[in-house]
């Protein structure tokens, strides 16, 4: 296949370039070129945003786009590019917070006051994807893991394990997470283009959830250590010192389970993606000073 990819520095994007050009596709990144792109693949230098005449007449066997606005979208489809499969990777942040668990894809779509203009744009997005191409395909995942994490969630953890450190739990530890391999996200993408399921919206996750303890417990595990705690009062802001809101939410993911029954554990995930982190000095990481919050204010209490 040919295959246009929107990014491909970054996490997802990255991963999903280099996993797709692994398989022999020719494929294409569109990105800036602020950042090292990923190997195997063919580059375009382009605001996403401003493209001129970069795509006009190009043909694309399919299309994978993480936008996170629909000006970015739109700017893509009416470039005069063409394509026969377009995947969108969305958001579950597109569900409001107040709506009924698990969220399955036929719920009505609104603000939800966590994610707050993150979601809403990926509503407007999806919008105007569902209007104007309609064959297109809409994955609302939960939380990603994997190899090129850039956010600092396991990769802290995995830190705080390798120093021996008790980890900080939030008042409310018992909160369930669901995760979202990003290996199993391309297995996905394979299976939508072998079978062209009626279905056009997916909600794509793991549908085992572990509680916060348990996620921690597991990250500890990764890297050969048992966790020991300390507790946060309700004084203190959960985002300063740790890495998801004091939000719960789960999604149906019976629809894709019906495509792809079978799924990577999030133990197995981990441990890949630990081993990617201890051997890539390079990794691209937005590191938060989570430890340094909690050696001045909490561990001290």
């Amino acid at each position: 296949m040919d295959i246009l990819i929107t990014g491909g520095t970054t996490f997802i994007s990255r991963y999903t370039a280099e996993y797709f050009a692994g398989r022999g596709n020719a494929v294409t990144v569109i990105n800036r070129g602020t950042k090292k792109q990923p190997e195997g693949v063919t580059h375009i230098c382009c605001d996403r945003e401003q493209l001129g005449d970069t795509l006009k007449g190009r043909h694309f066997d399919l299309i994978i786009d993480t936008a996170y606005t629909k000006a970015q979208v739109q700017a893509l489809v009416e470039s005069g590019v063409s394509f026969d499969d377009y995947v969108f990777i969305s958001s579950s942040a597109v569900y409001p917070e107040t709506g009924t668990q698990p969220f399955t894809e036929e719920q009505e779509c609104r603000y939800n006051t966590v994610w707050k203009d993150y979601g809403m744009n990926k509503i407007e997005a999806e919008q105007y994807l569902t209007e104007n191409v309609p064959s297109a395909y809409i994955l609302r995942p939960p939380y990603f893991y994997g190899k090129y994490e850039n956010l600092y969630r396991e990769l802290f953890a995995f830190d705080c394990a390798a120093q021996d450190r008790p980890f900080c739990l939030p008042p409310r530890g018992d909160i369930k997470l669901q995760f979202f391999s990003v290996d199993d996200l391309c297995r996905f993408i394979v299976i939508l283009l072998e079978k062209h399921p009626e279905e056009h919206i997916f909600n794509v996750g793991d549908p085992q959830t572990v509680t916060i303890r348990e996620w921690i417990e597991l990250c500890y595990k990764t890297v050969g250590k048992k966790a020991e705690f300390i507790s946060a009062g309700k004084e203190f802001p959960q985002r300063a010192y740790f890495c998801f809101y004091d939000y719960e939410y789960v999604l149906d993911v019976s629809r894709q389970q019906k495509l792809m029954p079978d799924m990577i554990s999030l133990e197995q995930g981990l441990r890949e993606e630990y081993e990617w982190y201890i051997s890539d000095p390079d990794a691209q990481v937005i590191r938060k000073p989570y430890t340094e919050y909690i050696d001045s204010n909490i561990a001290v209490k």
